[in-house]
């Protein structure tokens, strides 16, 4: 791939969109050719998936349906966008990717993590991020800053969303070249400072 692939991971209120925004914003700047996207979504069938994921009505998902519908997404999503656009040398910042399952439907739901990590492997095509920026945040702190409007996955248990953290900072341990933990307990033009520094060392690497 001739691309970069750079994703933004982080439970509920984390602000990571907010920070993903900012990247766009400042990789344009600089004239490099990019793309935003978030999970799940990013195109037209995808998109409807998430209607139906979020939606609160549909309180009898399974865990395994709920976990086959992330991949279901992710797989249209990377066949149609993500794929294509590293093959031709276009940076893709993605809101949420294989991460998210493995932290939300794996940790959180407690659905079987080598299952996850075998599907995920299928629907990416073994697409994976050469940098991952996961935005940490205390649960209770997090929670309070989403809206009042609540989807179906923020509206699960404090308990539910404090496995989903541990889940993240679980996977950062597992994988420190990769994934980077950011502190949000900062205004976000700080934390910007140091996810710039990130990015920048990441687009300069065989470069």
């Amino acid at each position: 791939m001739k691309g970069k692939f750079i994703t933004f991971e982080g439970s509920e209120g984390s602000g990571k969109s907010t920070q993903a925004v900012m990247v766009l914003d400042y990789l344009k700047s600089k004239n490099l050719p990019v793309v935003l996207l978030r999970e799940p979504g990013g195109v037209k069938l995808s998109e409807k998936i998430r209607d139906i994921l979020l939606d609160v009505n549909n309180t009898s998902m399974g865990d395994e349906c709920e976990t086959l519908l992330y991949m279901a997404a992710r797989a249209q999503l990377v066949k149609e966008i993500i794929k294509p656009a590293l093959q031709g040398g276009q940076i893709v910042l993605c809101d949420r990717f294989l991460d998210s399952t493995i932290a939300y439907q794996g940790w959180g739901s407690q659905v079987d993590l080598a299952a996850i990590e075998t599907i995920g492997r299928f629907a990416t095509g073994g697409v994976t991020p050469n940098l991952t920026l996961l935005f940490d945040i205390d649960t209770s702190k997090g929670l309070a800053r989403t809206n009042a409007q609540k989807d179906r996955i923020e509206n699960r248990s404090l308990e539910y969303h404090h496995r989903v953290r541990q889940g993240y900072l679980a996977l950062a341990k597992k994988e420190p070249g990769r994934i980077k933990v950011i502190s949000v307990d900062a205004p976000k033009e700080v934390i910007f400072e140091q996810v710039k520094h990130y990015i920048d060392v990441t687009l300069s690497e065989g470069s």
